[in-house]
């Protein structure tokens, strides 16, 4: 099969393009055009974690009468306030909170909650209201609204084999990477280096889709040069959890502190759906997220960059108040948003803690929009206005 002939079928028949699956660059961007270097780490815990029992309101008697089978005993609690504690699988974050390099955000959702775990990722994801429908993601649309000109790739990395909505914008995407070698050795193929060889091939380019996809692997080999070379300067030293989220977050260390011009980078961590046997399930996941984020923390502290890094963890929804039959909960509404930094500007608990005496149909309400999180990331953070990427105003918090 001739190359021009493999791009067609691969581009033009199902989408199941034959280079991997974890090439999704994005077009272009320059660091000369970014109004500051700061890095931005969004961790994404997926399938609607349960708020309530990972910042416990174990000061409220109303929490143990709704979920009499599964609410945390107060003496296995780790006390922040007299009223909120952690749950003991996040034990090692105790530490991370004491230093103030932690704040959570209580209550944070939107108007009108779907509890759909798809369609509420894509509210999240593209910042959108309940009922909008947008096909770009909040970081892509940022990626659009501060580079115009640019031409390199790999500013948001999201550290997986696939890329999320929430980094793809109109013009300009983010780019998948687990394994900077794979991808390096993946556009040292032949049939990719000769493809590559031809970028100046205008007939090419002027075809709508092989042109799109030309352009994708062009600058795919150019960002797979970058990465690779520059990741590989430095070596980690700190120590991490064997855990998937604990090698992605190895790498961004490795990235970080390698000096890749990298603003933002993107996680995700899933098995949070906990209908049944929530205790245990949920335990788990939480323990993988906490043990793994306390040493990304205190690897980026000891190397100087904690100054320089926020992190935000997110879910898609909480968790319904009332425990079901099963030793489970429900699809929810309102959930925390955790923050950490070096920086924080009120660490702690920032806001107060659910109120379970005001339920809506036997979910928290929201006393946060989310966006307002995002708002303040992409005005005290990323230093661009958030009107141009949420397509409104929002007013913004105060823990930068």
């Amino acid at each position: 099969m001739e190359r021009r002939d493999f791009l067609k079928k691969t581009a033009l028949a199902s989408g199941a393009l034959m280079i991997p699956a974890f090439l999704k660059p994005f077009e272009a961007f320059a660091m000369d055009a970014l109004s500051g270097y700061k890095n931005l780490v969004i961790i994404q815990l997926s399938g609607g974690n349960d708020g309530l029992n990972t910042v416990v309101p174990f000061g409220n008697d109303i929490y143990y009468q709704k979920r009499k089978t599964i609410a945390l005993a107060q003496d296995k609690v780790i006390g922040l306030t007299d009223m909120l504690g952690l749950n003991p699988n996040l034990s090692a974050l105790k530490e991370i909170y004491d230093q103030g390099w932690m704040s959570i955000i209580n209550s944070v959702g939107y108007p009108n909650p779907d509890r759909s775990h798809f369609r509420s990722m894509d509210i999240w994801q593209t910042g959108s209201d309940a009922n909008q429908f947008l096909t770009t993601g909040w970081i892509g649309r940022y990626l659009d609204s501060n580079c115009q000109t640019c031409s390199n790739p790999y500013t948001a990395i999201e550290v997986d084999d696939t890329l999320s909505l929430a980094m793809k914008g109109a013009n300009l995407k983010g780019i998948a990477v687990q394994d900077p070698n794979r991808l390096f050795q993946s556009t040292r193929e032949p049939f990719f280096k000769d493809l590559v060889q031809d970028k100046h091939d205008a007939a090419h380019l002027s075809e709508d889709n092989l042109g799109y996809l030309y352009k994708t692997m062009i600058e795919t080999y150019s960002s797979a040069d970058y990465i690779q070379k520059t990741s590989k300067t430095y070596n980690v030293t700190a120590t991490y959890p064997a855990t998937g989220l604990g090698n992605q977050l190895k790498n961004i260390s490795k990235f970080i502190n390698s000096g890749l011009q990298t603003r933002i980078y993107y996680v995700s961590l899933g098995g949070f759906d906990t209908h049944v046997g929530q205790q245990d399930q949920q335990g788990r996941q939480l323990k993988t997220y906490g043990d793994a984020v306390a040493a990304f923390v205190k690897d980026l502290k000891s190397t100087g960059k904690l100054d320089d890094t926020l992190i935000m963890t997110f879910s898609e929804f909480g968790r319904r108040v009332e425990q079901n039959a099963s030793n489970g909960t429900d699809h929810g509404t309102a959930n925390n948003v955790f923050i950490f930094g070096g920086k924080l500007a009120k660490a702690g608990i920032y806001n107060d803690a659910p109120n379970l005496n005001d339920l809506e149909n036997g979910d928290l309400k929201y006393q946060v929009d989310f966006r307002d999180v995002y708002a303040t990331l992409l005005d005290k953070w990323l230093e661009v206005n958030n009107s141009q990427v949420l397509n409104k105003n929002f007013s913004g918090l105060n823990f930068i």
